[in-house]
């Protein structure tokens, strides 16, 4: 497996080249689909069957599933990637372009890393798997979501897919990237969630020389101000974190249908009868999403004079991927992979340096790994760039992992 990762190098590096120079943003749906033609046409020489699931009633293109059975009885894995790419056709960051005047090989590249390095390693692996004989006997289910990165709501919808794969796997492997600290490559077993809020406020406008008055109250953006400080001060605690986005207020203040954009008008001698505010937190558990929720809702509930305020949190969440015991033994069998194969093991990652992802909406139901992309830098910006030679690193980890995994009793 390991020669044939290394004499397909190449291979790979063109692979991914045709990936990254086919647009995918999320809201491209010819593009995503016709990235999803390109991992059609390498997984099923492999033996792979394809099926293209259309999300277009959710606004978004849809999702690529292969699925090869082996023997019966033996562990199901469960590998998770995407499509899409933040960069939307009208981005100026479209091309393929590789570098090795530092002394490493690089390229840089929409997706690169996030997520077409991912699916480049996934082809990689499976190819040397099926070059060493394992993969014939393996039961492997690939889901490629076409809208990771600007998921389509209702999420329950563009997710049912990936999450009952999620039940009937016995392992979820996520081809995301590989992420170091000081150098050394990261083990990640947790991914934290996502959840955003939007807080509305109301106050009673009028002359501000009545501020604070009781019959004027404290008007609208002072209640805001009190709430987003007690956030601040009361919400903190391990794993959280948390963020005010956007904020307006005025006599008038309105966000846009799609709550990026927002509009206000006011006078300095006016009173604001409303403010308005979006934000995000994070969390390890869905346990402690619950706690965060409740403080939230206390603090807002305590309205100053003359004040209103309500809090509500979107649909669409990205549930947490706890670090599980599951989880870590599943990175204890990527360390024996390291250590037969010479490299140097990878500790857990601290999840605060995780973003939400995918594997995520299977964590509950299934003992997962993620991070087994290709390692890159500035993700989600013009200017991202992988580490070709990771993807070598990442293919091999990955199809002796599998083999190994592949071969055991299902659970």
């Amino acid at each position: 497996m390991v020669a044939t990762v290394d004499a397909e190098y190449e291979r790979s590096v063109a692979l991914l080249e045709r990936l990254v120079n086919q647009n995918s943003g999320s809201m491209n749906f010819e593009g995503v689909r016709k990235v999803g033609d390109m991992m059609r046409a390498e997984l099923e020489p492999l033996g792979f069957r394809l099926e293209w699931l259309d999300m277009s009633a959710a606004g978004r293109a849809g999702h690529l599933v292969a699925t090869k059975h082996g023997k019966k009885g033996t562990k199901r894995l469960l590998l998770v990637a995407h499509l899409d790419t933040v960069f939307e056709p009208d981005s100026p960051f479209q091309a393929f372009v590789r570098n090795k005047s530092t002394g490493v090989d690089e390229a840089e590249g929409p997706g690169t890393g996030d997520d077409k390095g991912g699916m480049t390693v996934i082809v990689a692996a499976l190819r040397a798997m099926q070059a060493a004989g394992t993969l014939k006997d393996a039961n492997i289910e690939i889901h490629m979501t076409g809208d990771e990165e600007d998921a389509g709501e209702p999420i329950e919808v563009t997710r049912a897919p990936l999450i009952a794969a999620g039940k009937r796997a016995d392992v979820a492997l996520d081809f995301e990237g590989l992420v170091r600290d000081a150098g050394q490559d990261m083990g990640s077993i947790a991914r934290r969630s996502s959840n955003s809020w939007r807080l509305e406020v109301h106050g009673r406008s009028g002359h501000s020389s009545g501020i604070f008055s009781e019959t004027s109250g404290d008007g609208a953006a002072f209640e805001l101000a009190r709430i987003i400080h007690r956030f601040r001060t009361e919400l903190p605690e391990p794993n959280l974190t948390f963020n005010v986005g956007l904020i307006a207020a005025g006599q008038e203040a309105a966000f846009d249908a799609g709550g990026i954009r927002a509009t206000a008008a006011g006078k300095t001698n006016i009173i604001p009868g409303i403010a308005l505010a979006r934000g995000d937190f994070r969390t390890l558990s869905e346990e402690q999403t619950a706690r965060v929720k409740s403080k939230m809702l206390a603090i807002v509930a305590e309205s100053a004079p003359l004040t209103s305020a309500k809090i509500s949190f979107d649909p669409g969440a990205y549930p947490a991927m706890a670090p599980t015991v599951g989880n870590k033994a599943l990175l204890d069998r990527l360390n024996s992979v390291n250590r037969d194969m010479g490299l140097a093991e990878m500790p857990p990652l601290d999840p605060l340096k995780r973003g939400a992802g995918d594997i995520s909406f299977v964590a509950s139901d299934v003992d997962g790994l993620a991070g087994l992309g290709p390692y890159s830098r500035g993700d989600h910006a013009p200017g991202e760039t992988v580490d070709l030679g990771s993807i070598k690193r990442q293919a091999k980890r990955a199809a002796i992992l599998m083999s190994r995994l592949a071969r055991e009793k299902a659970n």
